[in-house]
């Protein structure tokens, strides 16, 4: 994979395929409803400052796809916010280690999955913040839905800026990851009806037919685990049908006695016994 670099320079390193990645991009975020665009003449001199500038990176993956990321620059969010907990609780390295152990002693079936559009496209913002997209990727924005977007597009120095408002916690902004962990932990908790772990905010458990259920979660990325699959496929079900989750795209799931998770390689193939490493990580190195 190449290393990641800014829209300007992986435009003019990639040409179309980088300019149909990044509206990729957008159009997730089009469809996901995260932004609504403001008319410009509409927002005080204070919400122009404040706005966050949008940014959008490209890279090319060993596959030679080109990939788009972009996300919102929250740093100048520290200057006005109030203080109080932004950051999102992880799972313990501990716990991952531990359930692990479980899982292979008690010959669970175990599955990892990713949630689509990641974790910036779920949560709903708990606060009004204005993004202002510029330049190129203005211009693309207004490619996802000419009707919608052009008549918001205005030009500071010639240059094409639109203003949204943030309708979801948009990847960048510093509440992002603790409004989704709310809202996940919520469901498990709440909905599914599992108990978290005292020790750590990132697991829970709930015994079904008589058999401990493990669900431990890093920020959007979940391993869910049972000594029977059709308890985990239950789960997993659950996931896929709730709107928040898994119904505008499909969960990424991986099943098997070999799983990738958070990078690291789990392999359950000797029954009793789950052996980590981690390939990718050490050939990048």
């Amino acid at each position: 994979m190449m290393a990641q670099m800014s829209a300007k320079k992986g435009l003019k390193m990639f040409g179309e395929p980088g300019a149909a990645a990044i509206l990729s991009e957008l159009q997730q975020m089009h469809d996901y409803n995260v932004v609504e665009p403001v008319l410009a003449h509409e927002l005080t001199r204070e919400e122009k400052i404040r706005a966050l500038h949008y940014r959008m990176y490209l890279c090319q993956k060993r596959c030679s796809r080109i990939k788009a990321r972009g996300c919102a620059d929250g740093r100048v969010q520290r200057l006005w916010k109030e203080p109080g907990p932004v950051s999102s609780p992880t799972v313990r390295t501990e716990s991952v280690f531990i359930s692990l152990s479980i899982d292979a002693s008690e010959r669970r079936y175990v599955i990892v999955c990713d949630i689509p559009g990641a974790f910036f496209m779920q949560a709903r913002i708990d606060e009004v913040v204005h993004v202002k997209f510029e330049g190129e990727i203005a211009e693309l924005l207004t490619k996802v839905n000419p009707l919608l977007y052009e008549k918001y597009r205005v030009y500071h120095n010639h240059k094409p800026v639109i203003y949204v408002k943030l309708n979801k916690a948009l990847y960048g902004t510093l509440q992002a990851a603790l409004l989704f962990w709310r809202e996940l932990s919520d469901f498990i908790v709440q909905e599914l009806g599992f108990t978290m772990n005292p020790f750590d905010e990132c697991m829970a458990n709930k015994t079904i037919n008589g058999k401990q259920c493990t669900i431990l979660w890093h920020v959007d990325n979940l391993k869910i685990s049972h000594v029977d699959p059709s308890v985990v496929e239950s789960i997993l079900a659950r996931l896929k049908n709730d709107a928040r989750f898994g119904q505008q795209k499909p969960l990424s799931v991986t099943r098997g006695p070999i799983l990738d998770y958070l990078g690291i390689r789990l392999d359950f193939s000797t029954e009793g016994q789950v052996s980590v490493t981690m390939p990718k990580f050490m050939d990048q190195l």
